[in-house]
């Protein structure tokens, strides 16, 4: 699987950039047709603590799927974010399956 990894108005440092690319590529221990990902890192301007947005986006044959996650640190945003699309990766195995 191709993981791409961006980071929008600010620069990820490498161990950031390691832990996410370390659970998305988990993703495929649950589903092992995944093409590629895509995941952005954003700041958001508001000044409550819940400022940080990940967002990723997987391809697999057929489909698009995507998650959204906003928390207090990236490494929180992404994990719930992986977490929401193993959930979509698994409903997507059984309806493919019926």
């Amino acid at each position: 699987m191709d993981i791409q990894v961006h980071s929008v108005h600010f620069t990820a440092d490498k161990k950031l950039i390691a832990f996410v690319n370390e659970k998305v590529s988990k993703l495929e221990l649950f589903f092992d047709n995944i093409i590629a990902s895509e995941v952005f890192l954003r700041l958001d301007k508001s000044q409550d603590g819940e400022n940080k947005i990940a967002e990723v986006k997987i391809l697999i044959p057929g489909r698009e799927l995507f998650a959204k996650k906003q928390c207090r640190s990236f490494e929180e945003a992404a994990d719930l974010a992986v977490e929401a699309l193993r959930k979509q990766v698994h409903k997507h195995k059984e309806k493919s399956l019926q």
